[in-house]
């Protein structure tokens, strides 16, 4: 009698649910959501509980690492010891770590940042393993602080922060042992400063300043007297230079540049002579990553070749390399362990979730660390993405990445077409995670589509979207939406636009300009306004914005983000649209959101609201992320499928 009571017992709550609604938490905010059945947690949940694990550092003298993975409601840091070993978790926060780097000697203790909320104003602590304690290292105020780099004694860091005045991006140092040793090394204006590296003995620093995507210089900064000498360029003109690292002898360092060239090479600068070497001339793509081994000995370089990755190793001695023989797919970063034997990295495929992996130099082999539980998604049947084009307004080929649905669904599908943001990014052929779920179960194919101002393609693709020529990049939505009239398996009558950030603009913009052709939009974090988003973004992004999207304060530009904010084209968006925020967002504040949906409301047009409040630029909490997958199957269910 006991165990079938207790069995009762189990299935009463789950039957409860099933007949319930979800409920909305007390950190959300919506409007005109529908009540969303309890049915669709069990539904659903099997594209829920994926998770995916990436590389966060290497043990300095063990053979050991610290990865990134969720197992409660955000990623948190855990220790693994050995492939396929367990994973212990060492952080235990309600929000999301972001980076994190050993002590480089005996690594006794890691250094990490974390903000509040998505707020974006990381401060950085001490891990200490011998206590498992955690000392807060920087303000714990309304500022930034990150890109942390060691010196090689091992007893001191240089670090960004703008807690001068939230606007500009200092370098400051500290031993983390003593907080109290916090100094001030360089003072700048502007918020594009990195440090890079430091020389041998600590004298030197690398320090970059970034302007836009397309221009930014190296200096060298004497630590002691605070001064700065820029190297890179040479004179003023409009290139990116990115430092790696110093070589080991400390007469050079080695850079990304694009210098006389479309594409990011990898290169090499020699200091006594100002000579400069370009070392990857032969590969037609970006390097996107390098990362040179301790010994000096071999750099690591991963390029990004139409989306995909593929991993070379070069000996510096020789400039000659050799591409690793690695599955197709995308990697994350490269890091060397500690005995310059093999390269640490994450790595993802279009049916796979993220997962770290060891390539061993000596031996060519491929080592497999984790293995991120799907949660039950079945990716049996999904199909590779399909690398398409197609021939925009000025007859520029534009590409794209189509996701079909499964083969068990006949006929026209409809199609969600999904704009990245940035816009100096690029969508890659990945794992789609829970979004799995609407190609599988709800029959309908994705398109992410590499706009012009998309990176990948070259530094004058890049250009082709800014200022005036803004609503270009739109119209090159519209000529994918008569591209998917001629496909014969895709529905072009059933059409929804979606993206997130400057993919929100671009949703807004479409949804107006082209509102006949498409049956809903869904805007995540979007720009409705670009002369109220300068006003309102942070301040240290406000002139790197300005850059790429021109510079409100020019009245002809101004004048010009009035005539295309869709903010201003409310009464054209004639379908639905779903707008979905972030309380904290520092980037596309709440404002933006909050304009746009008010806006729609008052010319009597279906709008869709959901913000939370304890999140930024996009959700990272599963709690949030799992309502809004609910919200968003009920509206594709309601407005495209329907």
């Amino acid at each position: 009698m006991k165990r079938i009571l207790i069995l009762g017992l189990m299935v009463l709550p789950f039957f409860c649910l099933a007949q319930q609604t979800i409920p909305v938490a007390d950190n959300l905010v919506t409007e005109n959501i529908p009540a969303l059945s309890g049915s669709l947690i069990s539904d659903v949940k099997s594209y829920t509980e994926s998770r995916g694990a990436s590389l966060v550092a290497w043990h300095p003298k063990n053979k050991e690492m610290v990865i990134s993975t969720r197992f409660a409601n955000s990623n948190q840091l855990h220790y693994v010891k050995r492939e396929g070993g367990d994973r212990k978790q060492i952080t235990f926060y309600d929000e999301p770590i972001g980076g994190a780097t050993f002590e480089p000697t005996q690594g006794s203790y890691l250094i990490f940042s974390k903000d509040i909320g998505g707020n974006e104003f990381s401060q950085l602590y001490r891990f200490d393993f011998a206590t498992n304690k955690t000392t807060l290292l920087t303000d714990g105020k309304r500022s930034q602080n990150g890109g942390m780099r060691w010196n090689r004694q091992g007893n001191k860091i240089a670090y960004a922060t703008t807690k001068r005045n939230g606007k500009d991006r200092d370098i400051y140092s500290m031993n983390p042992m003593d907080p109290t040793t916090d100094r001030k090394i360089l003072e700048n204006k502007g918020g594009g400063w990195s440090a890079d590296d430091w020389s041998l003995d600590g004298s030197k620093l690398l320090v970059g300043e970034s302007i836009s995507i397309n221009e930014s210089s190296i200096y060298l900064v004497d630590v002691n007297a605070g001064t700065k000498t820029r190297i890179l360029p040479e004179k003023n003109e409009r290139t990116s230079y990115q430092a790696i690292s110093y070589s080991s002898d400390d007469k050079g360092f080695y850079l990304l540049t694009n210098k006389d060239s479309e594409f990011d090479r990898l290169a090499y600068y020699e200091l006594a002579t100002k000579k400069i070497s370009y070392l990857t001339s032969s590969i037609n793509w970006d390097v996107e990553s390098a990362d040179l081994s301790d010994d000096g000995k071999q750099l690591a370089f991963v390029t990004n070749e139409n989306g995909l990755s593929k991993l070379y190793v070069m000996q510096t001695s020789t400039i000659q390399y050799q591409q690793a023989q690695l599955p197709t797919g995308v990697i994350g970063g490269v890091d060397w362990s500690a005995d310059s034997k093999s390269i640490g990295f994450t790595f993802l495929t279009f049916d796979a979730s993220s997962d770290v992996f060891e390539y061993n130099v000596e031996t060519t082999q491929v080592t497999r660390w984790t293995e991120s539980e799907l949660g039950g998604m079945d990716v049996s049947g999904l199909q590779a993405p399909q690398l398409i084009s197609w021939k925009s307004f000025d007859t520029k080929m534009i590409s794209g990445y189509l996701y079909k649905t499964s083969s068990k669904f006949v006929g026209k599908r409809p199609v969600i077409i999904n704009i990245h943001g940035g816009p100096e990014g690029q969508s890659r052929p990945t794992f789609l995670g829970r979004n799995n779920y609407f190609i599988n179960e709800l029959g309908v194919s994705i398109i992410f589509p590499n706009v012009r101002g998309s990176t990948g393609y070259g530094k004058t693709f890049v250009d082709l979207d800014n200022g005036f020529k803004r609503e270009e990049s739109v119209q090159d939505i519209g000529a994918l939406i008569d591209w998917i009239a001629l496909q014969p398996d895709l529905d072009a009558s059933r059409i929804m636009i979606t993206g997130g950030s400057y993919g929100g603009y671009m949703t807004l913009a479409v949804a107006y300009l082209y509102s006949d052709k498409i049956k809903c939009s869904l805007d995540v974090v979007g720009i409705s306004n670009f002369n109220t988003f300068m006003k309102n973004t942070e301040a240290y992004r406000r002139d790197l914005r300005r850059v790429e999207y021109g510079d409100e304060r020019d009245p002809k530009m101004s004048a010009y983000f009035e005539k295309i904010a869709p903010l201003n084209h409310t009464d054209k968006i004639k379908k639905p649209l779903f707008v979905v925020q972030g309380g904290n967002d520092p980037r596309v504040p709440y404002t933006e959101s909050i304009q746009m949906k008010d806006k729609i409301k008052q010319n009597g047009g279906t709008v869709w609201f959901l913000m939370a409040k304890d999140e930024g630029h996009g959700f990272r909490k599963k709690n949030n992320q799992d309502f809004q997958f609910y919200s968003t199957i009920e509206f594709i269910k309601q407005y495209l499928l329907n």
